[in-house]
């Protein structure tokens, strides 16, 4: 008998160290059958920052550690491999769908802190994502204090 396919499932987070939230989604999915996850970190410069500025390389580079050091506990979640990466797209929109648009995706799990506004006019990561038809899982965060 053939072994199952893997579901293929990304999962974007504007952190890259993960809290336990989505280290719970991320053993939940596992646990339902073989799957592949693929972490993706849109880049944490500001968005005003041009793309070649050395700022945005310096943190980009930043999230890399702190992602690589997370790695091995993402993994244990996962039970198995995870390819993580921080991207050079600083909106996580452009970072998914440069993904979507260069290898499969069957499902996405979104950990995304989004602005109060963009929720309430389904702006928010998780309904631009809707219209790639594919499921998405999208994990509530509380609300950080920056000027909202």
């Amino acid at each position: 008998m053939a072994e199952p396919i893997p579901a293929r499932v990304l999962v974007v987070t504007d952190h890259p160290e993960p809290d336990g939230t989505l280290l719970h989604a991320i053993e939940e999915r596992a646990a339902q059958g073989p799957t592949q996850f693929r972490l993706v970190v849109p880049n944490p410069a500001p968005s005003e920052i041009h793309l070649l500025h050395p700022e945005r390389h310096a943190k980009a580079a930043a999230a890399e550690g702190v992602l690589r050091y997370a790695l091995p506990m993402i993994e244990r979640a996962a039970g198995g491999a995870v390819i993580g990466t921080v991207s050079v797209r600083h909106d996580p929109m452009d970072a998914v769908e440069e993904i979507l648009y260069s290898e499969p995706v069957d499902e996405i799990i979104v950990s995304v802190t989004d602005h109060r506004l963009a929720t309430r006019l389904h702006q928010d990561l998780a309904h631009r994502l809707r219209h790639h038809g594919l499921p998405i899982l999208h994990l509530e965060h509380a609300r950080r204090v920056s000027g909202e």
